[in-house]
């Protein structure tokens, strides 16, 4: 007696028939493409065993529908691009909705590198130095007037060179007596220390954080011994030679301030009246 070999689905015989296996069970071509064949996502009908199944992201097509949805042009064995679940060839996805290069004006195809600043965008090839003409690529740029430069180039160009380094200043800087600084190299002439955004003074053209400045040309206050800076309009007292913070011209016995009224002296003290009358 002869083996049975019939569909795993229909069980009509399958002896001189075409049959497609899954799974190791055998199917007559009807079954298989009614239960496991795709639906064209263009005509929807079944794309049939005797077809090219083409798929993209889990959409299939029968090769006579996978075409452009715009010019309708076939797509097979093209590069293509998606838009709103849409297949679009290149060449109508560019025109409708590829950025225009800056420099050329012409489109920016899709799948080609592209630069962008600032809403604009160019080809690699186009994104170049304004000086050089050398592509600027992903190196570190400056743009100025509407076109950018290389750094290298706007240094050479453009940029003011530190009076103290002599290096070209690219970000930021300190003016002083007119000259450029960078900040780094704007400091006390004394302790070093960088200056930018303190308050400094200076002698002899010489630029001083406040502390090394008192400490060098202060006078010392006859009360407390401290420096007296008198920058930033702060006041003092004067007399003979000798010079008092506002604060410390008191009266040596009672403490009363002095400022502004009659005083005596005795020997390096100052009195008021009151406490001096029986000198």
């Amino acid at each position: 007696m002869t083996e049975r070999f019939d569909c795993h689905y229909c069980k009509e015989s399958l002896f001189g028939k075409k049959y497609l296996l899954r799974e190791e069970n055998p199917y007559c071509v009807k079954c298989y493409e009614s239960l496991y064949s795709n639906s064209c996502e263009e005509c929807k009908k079944p794309i049939g065993c005797d077809g090219k199944d083409l798929s993209y992201k889990d959409r299939h097509w029968h090769e006579s529908c996978f075409h452009c949805f715009q010019c309708k042009k076939s797509l097979v064995d093209k590069p293509f691009a998606a838009k709103d679940e849409h297949l679009i060839c290149t060449e109508c996805y560019s025109n409708e909705y590829s950025s225009k290069c800056s420099e050329c004006k012409k489109t920016i195809m899709p799948g080609t590198r592209k630069m962008e600043y600032k809403g604009n965008s160019w080809h690699e090839t186009c994104f170049i130095c304004s000086r050089c003409q050398q592509p600027i690529g992903t190196k570190s740029f400056i743009p100025k007037d509407n076109q950018n430069f290389c750094v290298a180039c706007y240094e050479k160009q453009f940029a003011m060179h530190c009076v103290q380094c002599k290096k070209a200043i690219t970000t930021g800087g300190v003016t002083y007596r007119d000259q450029p600084w960078h900040k780094e190299c704007f400091i006390c002439t004394g302790c070093k220390k960088p200056l930018s955004g303190q308050r400094f003074t200076s002698r002899d053209e010489f630029a001083y954080c406040l502390n090394c400045f008192c400490n060098l040309y202060a006078k010392k206050c006859a009360g407390c011994t401290n420096p007296i800076s008198g920058l930033g309009g702060a006041k003092y007292i004067s007399f003979e030679e000798r010079q008092w913070h506002s604060d410390c011209f008191n009266c040596k016995k009672c403490a009363i301030s002095l400022v502004g009224r009659g005083f005596l002296t005795e020997r390096d003290d100052i009195l008021c009246p009151e406490c001096g009358k029986d000198i």
